[in-house]
């Protein structure tokens, strides 16, 4: 009886360490780093790879592997060059999922090998920098090991300026109910189909998350046998997929693209979408968190344009 009882406690130890760990994970991108001068012009690349490699070894970032990199950004004006900018992080911030582009220049000065990093927040847009040197007689490798050591501590002791803070779910319903307050609420219907790209996984996530906010701000829920007839339709589409796996988390991303119509006019009141992620030490739990996550960052928008 003590086996099985053990058993349980750490599955639930486990299931409560989750969001902990989840929260404290950075989603890291690493670009060529520039090596334009004729001295050091086939290090760029070598560099970033080095660098993604040493990086992937710490358990709390996840690097985007450089195949995504290129397949992301492959039809798009930036390449996997050190020229990303401020300006245009959160652009290929969107396009990669990467919380944090990493990028720079490797030059030479005198008889000295410089690299010098940029560590660029997609979300904040703060910028911090990472400088590693040796003589000629220093390896790549080892030069390249030393800035992974200096960046992963900019990641450590600044993560919480590289990354936005997110409102909380209540914090997200105390904020729509305020907006809500003092009017009339119509009775909505609620119909997102959904599929995960990978083993089935049955219920639908993202029309239960986004039915239990209409209720916990006050709105009627109604379907095919509910009395009350429906006044605003929400109808849309939802997809999960695989991410990547870090140790024992398991990252998914999804998609929510939804539309509400108001029945008497026909008049399409909301067209939107969003996307999310959701981590996990099981894939299709870590799939449900991602479209909880997006259809609570849509209700925030939607909800209050459903009332006049």
């Amino acid at each position: 009886m003590k086996k099985p009882a053990a058993l349980l406690l750490a599955l639930l130890l486990a299931a409560n360490l989750v969001p902990a760990l989840a929260a404290e994970v950075l989603t890291v991108a690493v670009f060529d780093f520039d090596s334009k001068d004729e001295a050091v012009h086939e290090l760029g690349p070598k560099i970033a790879t080095l660098l993604n490699a040493d990086l992937s070894m710490n358990p709390d970032i996840i690097t985007v592997e450089r195949a995504e990199l290129d397949k992301a950004l492959g039809e798009q004006e930036l390449g996997l060059s050190g020229t990303v900018s401020t300006e245009s992080a959160a652009k290929v911030g969107q396009l990669t999922g990467a919380k944090v582009l990493v990028t720079g220049r490797v030059f030479k000065v005198e008889n000295q090998t410089m690299i010098v990093a940029k560590v660029i927040s997609s979300e904040t847009s703060r910028v911090y920098g990472a400088m590693a040197q040796g003589a000629p007689t220093v390896s790549i490798v080892d030069l390249s090991s030393n800035l992974a050591a200096k960046v992963s501590a900019v990641l450590s002791e600044k993560g919480d300026t590289l990354v936005a803070k997110m409102p909380t779910r209540d914090e997200r319903i105390a904020k729509i109910k305020k907006s809500l307050d003092g009017k009339k609420l119509p009775v909505v219907s609620v119909k997102i189909s959904e599929q995960h790209y990978g083993p089935h996984i049955i219920d639908p996530a993202a029309e239960t998350e986004l039915s239990l906010i209409l209720q916990q701000c006050g709105f009627k829920v109604a379907d095919g046998g509910s009395t009350e007839k429906p006044e605003v339709e929400i109808s849309g589409e939802a997809f999960s997929a695989y991410g990547t796996r870090k140790g024992n988390l398991i990252s998914c991303k999804s998609r929510i693209e939804l539309k509400a119509r108001d029945i008497a006019t026909g008049n399409i009141l909301v067209v939107d979408r969003q996307t999310s992620v959701g981590v996990d030490i099981a894939e299709q739990t870590a799939a449900k968190t991602a479209l909880e996550n997006a259809a609570d960052t849509l209700a925030e928008r939607l909800l209050p344009r459903l009332v006049k």
